[in-house]
């Protein structure tokens, strides 16, 4: 199965898969729309049928196989998600919920009834007390740069964040409670190391309270940290698209591979469609496991890796895949 994709009954295919193998589960799994899709029929006879019949054996394997550092990651939209993590919730436990992700997908889900959906939702489930995350980053953008403060001494660009914790009820911490400045406030740091930030020049002291706030220069960080609502990566465009009507960004699985697994971890769909989480294993160095119920979205994922050059593989996981087929 490694490095393949196979047809048939993920319910079923997943009980093949052997126990603690898979670092990352990426699942877009049908909508409950009520539609009959060219590829796949998305019509169930309720909810709680779409829930139990269909969703909880799937999520049930897919907890048996998952290591015990690996993720899920559940891709759907907002009108289901309460299902989702309800399933979830059950199986792996309200304790082992980790991020909910929304994604700023822009589709065209127009209404005049109501307000119009502009969102996926993206539900991230860990196996264990401590799962794998790799923290992504985006670059800093013009605009960061020319709001930035230079910094007379080290002759680099920096911005600041507050060291008083404003909410001292609400988290006491005694021993972060002292006196800095003329200040006797619950602060984020301990005195010791507030001595360090002061005399490595990292302190900068307001010129009306005297209250300091930490410096950040810009070239010692990776980027502007990525949170949990996603709106730089858009609906697919271009070469990229595929003749398949549920496919996503090669983007965005590239994100939530590299945050939620390793090089050469295993990834599995079991939902996979067009295969894009196949290809992004490819491109960023995993091995994966597909499965799928009809074999359309097969042809199409082999026709699409033919030409991706070996090299490309560990040489440029950034590059995006349009630019490799």
């Amino acid at each position: 199965m490694l490095n393949e994709y196979s047809i048939g009954d993920s319910r079923e295919l997943l009980k093949e898969v052997e126990s603690s193998s898979v670092d990352l589960i990426y699942i877009d799994p049908p909508y409950c729309t009520g539609r009959d899709f060219y590829h796949f029929n998305d019509k169930f006879k309720s909810s709680a049928d779409y829930r139990d019949l269909l969703m909880r054996p799937i999520l049930t394997e897919c907890h048996r196989i998952l290591s015990d550092v690996g993720n899920i990651v559940v891709h759907v939209e907002p009108k289901i998600s309460h299902h989702i993590r309800i399933v979830l919730d059950d199986i792996f436990g309200e304790k082992r919920f980790k991020n909910e992700i929304v994604w700023v997908s822009g589709g065209n889900h127009k209404s005049i009834k109501q307000l119009q959906r502009n969102h996926d939702t993206i539900i991230v489930y860990q196996k264990s007390t401590t799962s794998i995350y790799n923290a992504e980053h985006k670059d800093y953008d013009a605009k960061t740069y020319q709001q930035a403060k230079m910094c007379k001494f080290r002759k680099q660009k920096y911005n600041t964040s507050a060291l008083v914790n404003r909410q001292p009820n609400v988290v006491s911490r005694p021993n972060l409670r002292y006196e800095w400045n003329g200040h006797y406030l619950q602060w984020h740091v301990s005195k010791e190391r507030m001595q360090m930030l002061h005399d490595d020049n990292r302190l900068e002291y307001s010129s009306n309270t005297g209250i300091p706030r930490v410096k950040k220069y810009l070239n010692e960080m990776d980027g502007i940290p990525i949170k949990d609502v996603w709106s730089d990566i858009k609906q697919i465009q271009g070469v990229e698209k595929l003749d398949y009507a549920t496919q996503k960004p090669i983007a965005l699985l590239n994100r939530i591979v590299k945050m939620f697994s390793n090089e050469n971890s295993v990834v599995l769909d079991p939902c996979s469609g067009s295969g894009t989480l196949g290809r992004s294993a490819i491109v960023t160095g995993r091995d994966y496991i597909l499965f799928d119920i009809n074999d359309d979205g097969k042809k199409l994922f082999e026709k699409s890796i033919q030409n991706i050059p070996v090299e490309g593989v560990s040489q440029e996981i950034e590059t995006p895949l349009t630019q490799l087929l």
